[in-house]
């Protein structure tokens, strides 16, 4: 094992660790592999990260926040509700394709690891739909939006797109009519949540 230069930080142990995770996939993958990548001991990687189970976690948590980052970037652009929504939505189909199609093995390695820190998703998926939740209630405000409760929305939102952004449906991305679909679930969500052009009874 060559020693290594540089100071060994979280952040480069968890960049070893998706990159053994791509090479071995969750089931081989060990904290030795991680430390031999890194050119350290193993009980370097456990005084950051005292057990496997918390730095699968943590790689996992890495992971998942790319999305939630790249996402809350669009909530504060200066955009009309309905297209801010739009972007939002369709920015989270995009990420999780991309993950899917240009890395499958990661994928299918996250899919895993993802499965075993429920937490982790569970915190990511409130993250999620805050953000969405946001975006509805700045609708309800300028009056494109009619929501009576927009943490509610937010979540219906969420579940009724979720077969654009839930691993279990990522089979099904690349099928040439998935783009049309998802726009046709987005519209007809856009039509239900909009404020103007609503039918007089």
């Amino acid at each position: 094992m060559a020693p290594t230069t540089e100071t060994l930080t979280a952040e480069r142990i968890l960049e070893a660790t998706e990159e053994v995770l791509r090479r071995h996939g969750p089931a081989k993958a060990t904290v030795v592999d991680v430390a031999r990548a890194l050119g350290v001991s193993h009980g370097s990687v456990y005084r950051h990260f005292r057990t496997k189970a918390a730095l699968r976690e943590a790689v996992t948590k890495r992971w998942l926040d790319r999305t939630s980052e790249a996402l809350f970037a669009i909530v504060g652009r200066d955009r009309a509700p309905e297209t801010l929504l739009r972007e939002w939505l369709c920015a989270l189909f995009d990420a999780k394709r991309r993950k899917a199609g240009d890395d499958p093995e990661l994928f299918a390695t996250f899919s895993v690891l993802t499965g075993e820190n429920s937490r982790v998703v569970d915190q990511h998926i409130e993250e999620l739909t805050a953000q969405l939740t946001e975006i509805l209630r700045d609708g309800i405000t300028r009056g494109a939006f009619v929501v009576t409760d927009p943490e509610v929305a937010a979540r219906a939102v969420f579940h009724a797109t979720g077969r654009f952004h839930d691993p279990t449906y990522a089979g099904s991305w690349k099928r040439p009519e998935a783009q049309a679909e998802f726009d046709a679930v987005l519209d007809l969500l856009l039509r239900g949540l909009r404020a103007a052009d609503r039918p007089q009874h």
